[in-house]
């Protein structure tokens, strides 16, 4: 009884405090993404108060809150869309890829860590959050932008790539055989084609599941049945080496139709709910006494990071007929790193590949957390006062 008094009272503080920087980001005009995250490091290992025993429902929470905010981003597109934007991003995910991937693979052989670090890193740095993303182009109303279905592409195609590297990774710190790791891969390659194949070619089927045409809908039967089944997908999905982000945003480009848009009425609020349990706890897991000796390469980073997913996003807009304004928005919304970063580096960590990789990792990823929302948020008027300047001294 005392356990469940002390995670009620910490779980209310939080709850409560959450939503007064809720207000507080409201009031200032910005998204409330970056004060869940320094929140979350206030009571997180090393902050100034430490929560104990509500610290495992919280993890849960934070996982929950990653497949709903990719679930309700995939119910805002159909297959068709999706394969579409996939044929026309090909070009870009691979730039995206190639061009984010670098600074963290100089950065690991610059620091003298080694090919197997360099590797690490290479993921640290090149994978957007999806969470953080699909949850500022929400907060910003920008999920109907025309370049939302490029960054969408993009972030797809980043998410796919991950279902390729994370088995090769996990194979790599385990110092597996070739025919061991090449099976690994196969798994999960295997599963993410027939997830894809169902929501392609079978999504009236699987909107059978969830909803009865024949029937009236029913809000309480539609919300169980639908996050039931979209948890069960992305736990399979996770079971088999692919990532949960796919497995959710797959379930929710395969439903389709009337339903889709009951299904995200109604998961709404639970999103919103888990979403910010999440950004707070990917800042408990930032230990504050990391920060300072991570600081300066962590910050060197960041620069790189921003600068990488600008000129992504920039080509990738250019690419499908964006105007200059979309270009720069799409270039901003893809620069929040979160929480594959975190997952790539946490793995190195267990293995015990590079003890300084850990700390640099949490400070990057932070960083790029914080920086991601912002800019999203401020790259309009920055790109319209700075074009006014330019535009002055002509």
């Amino acid at each position: 009884m005392h356990a469940t008094t002390t995670i009620f009272i910490e779980l209310g503080a939080v709850l409560f405090s959450l939503g007064v920087l809720g207000h507080l980001a409201i009031r200032v005009g910005i998204s409330p993404i970056p004060l869940y995250l320094l929140g979350g490091l206030t009571v997180g290992h090393g902050g100034v108060i430490s929560l104990g025993a509500s610290e495992e429902f919280i993890q849960i929470g934070a996982e929950i809150g990653v497949v709903l905010l990719l679930l309700t981003l995939g119910l805002e597109y159909t297959a068709s869309e999706l394969i579409s934007g996939l044929r026309q991003a090909a070009p870009a995910g691979v730039l995206d890829l190639v061009l984010n991937a670098l600074p963290g693979v100089v950065a690991a052989f610059i620091l003298g860590w080694g090919p197997t670090a360099a590797v690490v890193m290479g993921g640290v740095t090149a994978i957007s959050s999806s969470g953080i993303i699909a949850k500022v182009l929400g907060d910003l109303g920008r999920l109907g932008n025309r370049e939302t279905p490029v960054v969408l592409s993009v972030l797809v195609l980043e998410d796919l790539a991950m279902a390729v590297y994370l088995p090769v990774l996990t194979a790599l710190l385990a110092h597996q055989t070739f025919a061991r790791g090449s099976l690994t891969v196969a798994i999960a390659l295997g599963l993410l084609v027939a997830v894809l194949y169902l929501a392609v070619r079978h999504s009236d089927k699987v909107t059978r599941l969830v909803f009865d045409p024949k029937a009236d809908r029913n809000d309480e039967i539609l919300l169980l049945r639908v996050l039931g089944f979209a948890l069960l997908v992305a736990g399979l999905a996770q079971r088999m080496q692919v990532s949960t982000a796919v497995g959710a945003f797959l379930v929710g480009i395969a439903l389709s139709g009337p339903i889709a848009e009951g299904a995200a009425e109604v998961l709404s609020p639970l999103r919103d709910l888990f979403a910010a349990v999440f950004f707070v706890f990917f800042g408990m897991q930032t230990d504050p006494e990391s920060i300072p000796s991570a600081l300066l390469a962590g910050s060197l980073l960041a620069v790189a990071g921003v600068t990488t997913k600008m000129i992504t996003g920039w080509w990738a807009a250019r690419r499908a007929g964006i105007a200059t304004m979309g270009r720069f928005r799409a270039g901003a919304a893809l620069v929040a790193r979160g929480e594959f970063s975190i997952v790539i580096a946490g793995l190195a960590v267990a293995a015990g590949i590079e003890p300084k990789l850990g700390p640099l990792a949490a400070c990057y990823v932070l960083l790029m957390a914080i920086i991601g929302p912002l800019a999203a948020r401020f790259v309009e008027p920055v790109t319209r006062a700075t074009r006014k300047r330019l535009l002055a001294r002509t």
